[in-house]
């Protein structure tokens, strides 16, 4: 059961972690590559904090951007923006997201998100957990997937597995951190075992490393489509 409270206060600890290590950066450093590619860190930061007025929209009932071309325009406007900016827009577009979330509503009801994809009210909260700690990662800045909280990367591993399971491109997978299995892929018999640290389970998952360190049996590291 999704306990949308607990959620709610591991975001605002993984946001203020955010927000600390931001503001010991310079407006040099925010103009600098991020480990997305094409996007630097000012793109990175300019992304968690529309992502927080997107989720905003989705709780109250709009669309969560008003197109696509206009999510990666607002994106690029607000990237090259300075440190101070940048810091205060995250932090403001934060609240904004907490105030929605204390807004009277039934956490169990059905929201649309980006290209038609649904999930109740109460997963939401989790969602944007999952924008603060990858992101957090993403501006190269000290915080590395090692450092997220076991907790989140447990559950990142389920709520991905969950994502991939019956992808008709990816082969029946067993995943194990070595005390812990989840399945994915498509249905059938587990063809390939992949088995790794928590780490790098979520890395794989989430695209952001390429399997590399993981052990694989019964097959070849199935290639996962785009998030």
């Amino acid at each position: 059961m999704i306990d949308h409270v607990h959620d709610l206060a591991c975001l605002q600890n993984a946001t203020e972690r955010l927000l600390i290590a931001v503001a010991k950066m310079d407006n040099a450093a925010v103009r600098e590559p991020s480990r997305l590619p094409g996007w630097s860190r000012g793109h990175v930061l300019a992304h968690v904090a529309r992502n927080a007025d997107a989720l905003v929209n989705v709780f109250e009932g709009r669309p969560m951007y008003a197109s696509a071309e206009a999510r990666d325009s607002d994106i690029e406007r607000d990237a090259p923006r300075p440190l101070d900016e940048q810091t205060e827009d995250v932090r403001e577009s934060a609240a904004r997201f907490r105030a929605a979330t204390e807004a009277p509503g039934d956490w169990s009801r059905t929201v649309e998100l980006r290209n038609g994809v649904t999930d109740s009210a109460a997963r939401v909260v989790f969602r944007r957990w999952v924008e603060i700690e990858l992101h957090h990662v993403d501006l190269g800045i000290g915080y590395e997937l090692e450092d997220l909280p076991a907790e989140f990367t447990e559950r990142e591993i389920g709520f991905l597995a969950e994502r991939f399971s019956g992808h008709p491109d990816v082969s029946p997978t067993r995943l194990s951190d070595g005390t812990r299995a989840w399945s994915t892929g498509r249905a059938g018999d587990p063809e390939v075992t992949v088995t790794g640290s928590g780490a790098d389970l979520v890395g794989w998952l989430a695209g952001r490393r390429d399997g590399g360190s993981l052990s694989v049996e019964g097959g070849t590291l199935p290639k996962l489509p785009p998030l």
